[in-house]
């Protein structure tokens, strides 16, 4: 419980009213999660990553590790494992969420990663729906390079513990 107390320390009241607009109206607060909201994450996948990706999964596919593999299979360079870089959307749902469960994750892979590439994972919701005091979310999950170019696409559906997105992360 001390776990949950601590997550929740940073948020927001649901609805915060102003004192001088009290008397007009309530103003949600800003911090609500909006449909559509991007909520993103930008990395470079380096060496180490995927040795250590490599090491807990036991993918050995030679495309991460031999650049000739990879030429000869006709990529310019070794690939960055897609589930690697589809670690993103989990990482950005409970960074904004924390408490969150991750329930479900379709993806589609579009393009090869190759090692060092800018990649920028976008995240935003497409329905939330409350249910018993939590929040059923679906979202669009996308990841693109070089700022514009899709590399991979899905949707996910998370149980958030609020629909308040954390201070930290805004």
């Amino acid at each position: 419980m001390n776990c949950l107390r601590e997550t929740f320390k940073n948020r927001i009241p649901l609805c915060t009213i102003h004192p001088l607009t009290a008397f007009f109206h309530s103003a949600p607060s800003r911090n609500i999660l909006k449909i559509g909201q991007p909520l993103k994450l930008t990395r470079q996948f380096s060496d180490s990553d995927i040795a250590e990706y490599s090491k807990l999964s036991r993918d050995s596919n030679p495309l991460h590790f031999d650049p000739e593999c990879a030429k000869l299979a006709g990529f310019d360079d070794r690939l960055v494992p897609g589930l690697l870089v589809a670690t993103l959307f989990p990482r950005i749902i409970a960074a904004h969420f924390p408490g969150a469960v991750y329930a479900s994750q379709t993806l589609q892979f579009k393009l090869p990663v190759y090692l060092g590439e800018e990649i920028t994972g976008v995240v935003g919701a497409t329905s939330i729906k409350e249910m018993r005091n939590k929040y059923v979310a679906k979202f669009s999950t996308k990841c693109f390079k070089n700022g514009d170019t899709l590399v991979i696409d899905g949707e996910a559906t998370a149980v958030l513990p609020s629909n308040t997105i954390a201070l930290e992360q805004q």
